[in-house]
């Protein structure tokens, strides 16, 4: 691993070990700070942590999970590179959770809600310009876990966060290069907008709208960036007929 990566000391007195540096790893892996194709070695990271291999190990079982390494047998861990399919199965997950999400939030915000999606819009606003990537992203991933909560399906969030990983990293590299940011606060805001009019589907409509941004910017990352992606399978070959 680079030494590009700094990882803080963990906090003995709050959660577990392993979910600390699972947290760590993941945020690292889809910020791109460990790059895709990179070699983990369990051993580094328990000494950058501070801990040992035991949560470190158990980490790298989560991140195999949620498809974000591999295993190589007698080489050791692997990050694996972005996957366009893994992305879009992701999106096609998302776009059918969270647009049932704003249509129950649509008809049933309650207002203490709406002023939070509404002072998220805000801190959004005020981020476009001076903060990094990392803290834009954690405003975007806020707004979208508070309205999960403005339906009132807080479970609809975790199943978000098991498939959003497949999305993050190409996300950070289109927030970097091709979506502006206030492209993306300004469909947030129509997102609200739809929900303070009690609209479903206008809700419903934006949100897909939003979600389907990627699928713009996908290809023209994976072309300017081919060592970050896999390598697109060869179309299958025609059957001969008898």
């Amino acid at each position: 691993m680079t030494n590009r990566l700094a990882l803080a000391k963990l906090d003995i007195s709050r959660e577990p070990m392993a979910r600390q540096v699972t947290r760590a790893l993941r945020q690292a892996i889809v910020s791109m700070r460990i790059a895709p194709g990179e070699m983990l070695s369990e051993q580094d990271l328990a000494q950058r942590f501070g801990v040992s291999r035991s949560p470190v190990r158990e980490a790298l079982i989560k991140l195999s999970e949620a498809g974000l390494v591999r295993v190589l047998p007698q080489r050791g861990t692997q990050v694996v590179k972005i996957s366009r399919a893994a992305v879009e199965d992701a999106r096609f997950i998302r776009v059918a959770v969270e647009c049932a999400v704003v249509r129950e939030a649509a008809l049933k915000a309650p207002p203490v809600v709406l002023a939070e999606l509404n002072a998220s819009l805000t801190r959004q606003r005020r981020a476009q310009r001076a903060t990094s990537s990392d803290d834009f992203m954690a405003l975007d991933e806020e707004f979208h876990r508070l309205l999960a909560e403005a339906a009132g399906r807080p479970a609809a969030w975790r199943m978000i966060e098991d498939v959003k990983p497949q999305m993050d990293r190409v996300r950070y590299l289109d927030v970097k290069q091709a979506t502006p940011r206030h492209l993306i606060v300004a469909q947030h805001a129509d997102i609200v907008e739809a929900i303070k009019a009690s609209d479903p589907v206008a809700a419903e409509q934006a949100m897909h709208q939003h979600l389907s941004e990627i699928l713009r910017s996908l290809p023209e990352l994976a072309a300017k960036h081919p060592d970050l992606f896999e390598p697109e399978p060869d179309a299958l070959p025609e059957v001969l007929s008898a």
